[in-house]
């Protein structure tokens, strides 16, 4: 692994901004009921003229690149989470060097920014995933899988590890055993105390071990590090696709870099309201709904878990409570641990199958194939760092505020009356960012003027980010247009339908016309 130039160490140690409410009313004149998807066929129906303001920038194939591929397709197999993809698709591997640009760090302190290259289009388009997720890279290929084949006729996927994650330095402050307990909240109530012992155990060490690096992971400066590979792959324009959480490192890139965006789509979008209750209560219900498509598909398959999915999760964790296994690496599978776990299930509907088995393996007394869902949370080594650390500084850097325990305690309590399972869950970002440095600058303006149309992508049961926040955050870009996928996961890039429009975006640079409805 290797480390930042500054330090002497194997590896690098290294919600939102406050924004009107989304408006809405009735008034009479033409139909406003949006465009309907049939038969995974684009719909001819025309973009706002807000869109149309800025045009969208040609494709440009590169020019000089400078980045060095290598062959790295075993390596990237062996270390693809499921599902698999095809033998078809060969992966090349790269990295560049990026400026750390840390706020106490003075000087070009460099790290390294690990890339992946699937596909053999002549026009790079950059993957970026949720920071808790799977690395960018990984997500790259998970994706190339995936969307429609003549994308990759037009476009190699870039994928990104963004920066304290994967192959890109990778951080790793937080012990095993104080991940497990920041993991642990029981749904069901319980002292939050314990948690944020173990949040002020994490921001104590990772203080330590990663000094003057501590607040330069961080979206801000992962934009700086798209420019960069921008440059060297010797494109005069960004061509991106960016899920979840990535979504906010675009919204710093068209701060910093505003007439150097090309053609860009946000799959999900993080709530941009600045009320806590409105925007962990809404992540609660969407985390419900995600689990109750999960519940009906499963009762149609005839999965093992019967015709209450809800039910039996429940009762998983009622009976995790009384008797918690411990795992091989010493954390004990308590409720909170387990439905994390589940929430990472529910996040691809791909693996869904895989999480019905896995629940029902629980039940039985054996968690260790649900246990594999959190596990690259969980557990580190240098091979596959974990997904936590990197996640615990970019996000905590990322949130402007910082709120006093007895108000959190007073949050998690509401919630838990509002979701019985993931009331007491959705609060804890907060707990983990209590003793986490305040960030001293400015948040990124999620409106930013003079930017070409972006296309919007949402799920109608998303349990990262919600549609509703997804709904919020578009109202507040003048340049956004949306498709919602009436499905359940994370993100609407599994719909044929939502592929073959972000396709047509892409390829063909045809806007959708904005409320665009795909079937699930």
């Amino acid at each position: 692994m290797r480390g930042l130039v500054l330090f002497r160490r194997p590896a690098l140690l290294p919600l939102v901004l406050l924004v009107p409410a989304l408006l809405a009313g009735c008034t009479a004149g033409p139909s406003q009921r949006p465009a309907v998807v049939d038969n995974d066929q684009h719909s001819t129906a025309p973009a706002s003229s807000t869109a149309r303001q800025v045009p969208l920038p040609p494709l440009t194939e590169p020019q000089s690149p400078s980045v060095d591929w290598t062959d790295c397709d075993q390596d990237t197999r062996a270390r693809l989470d499921p599902p698999a993809v095809p033998a078809t698709l060969h992966f090349m591997c790269g990295n560049v060097r990026s400026v750390l640009d840390s706020p106490d760090l003075p000087g070009r302190v460099q790290t390294h920014i690990g890339l992946l290259k699937a596909g053999d289009g002549p026009i790079p388009l950059l993957v970026l995933n949720d920071v808790d997720g799977e690395p960018g890279t990984l997500y790259a290929a998970h994706l190339a899988a995936i969307l429609p084949s003549a994308m990759l006729q037009r476009f190699s996927l870039i994928g990104v590890d963004r920066r304290g994650t994967g192959g890109s330095d990778a951080i790793g402050c937080v012990p095993t055993d104080v991940r497990g307990q920041l993991l642990s909240t029981d749904p069901a109530g319980g002292d939050l105390e314990p948690v944020l012992d173990a949040a002020r155990k994490a921001g104590q060490q990772c203080s330590i071990e990663l000094g003057s690096a501590q607040q330069a992971i961080d979206a801000w400066r992962t934009a700086g590090d798209l420019d960069e590979i921008r440059q060297e792959l010797g494109v005069p324009k960004l061509n991106a696709i960016a899920r979840g959480e990535a979504a906010q490192v675009v919204t710093a890139y068209a701060n910093r870099f505003t007439g150097r965006l090309g053609r860009i789509v946000l799959d999900g979008v993080p709530d941009p309201s600045s009320d806590p209750a409105t925007v962990l209560g809404e992540l609660a219900a969407a985390q419900q709904a995600t689990l109750e498509a999960f519940g009906a598909n499963c009762a149609a398959r005839g999965c093992p878990l019967g015709q209450d999915a809800v039910g039996v999760v429940t009762a998983l964790l009622a009976q995790l409570r009384a008797n918690p296994p411990t795992l091989a690496n010493g954390v004990p599978f308590a409720p909170g641990v387990a439905l994390n776990a589940v929430l990472m299930g529910l996040r691809d509907p791909a693996r869904w199958p895989e999480l019905a088995d896995a629940i029902q393996a629980a039940r039985t007394g054996n968690p260790t194939q649900l246990a594999a869902f959190v596990a690259p949370l969980i557990n580190g080594s240098p091979v596959a760092p974990s997904r936590f650390d990197g996640a615990l500084a970019t996000q905590c850097n990322d949130t402007a505020t910082r709120i006093p325990a007895d108000r959190i305690t007073a949050l998690t309590q509401q919630l838990r009356q509002r979701s019985a399972l993931f009331g007491g869950l959705v609060t804890q970002q907060l707990v983990w960012c209590a003793p986490w440095p305040g960030r001293t600058e400015a948040m990124p303006s999620i409106g930013v003027a003079g930017t070409p149309p972006i296309l919007v992508t949402s799920a109608a049961a998303d349990p990262v980010t919600p549609e509703t926040g997804t709904t919020r955050a578009t109202a507040q870009m003048s340049s956004a247009v949306r498709i919602s996928w009436q499905g359940a996961g994370h993100g609407a890039l599994t719909s044929p339908c939502v592929g073959e429009s972000v396709r047509t975006f892409l390829v063909d640079g045809k806007v959708p016309a904005n409320g665009t409805l795909c079937p699930a």
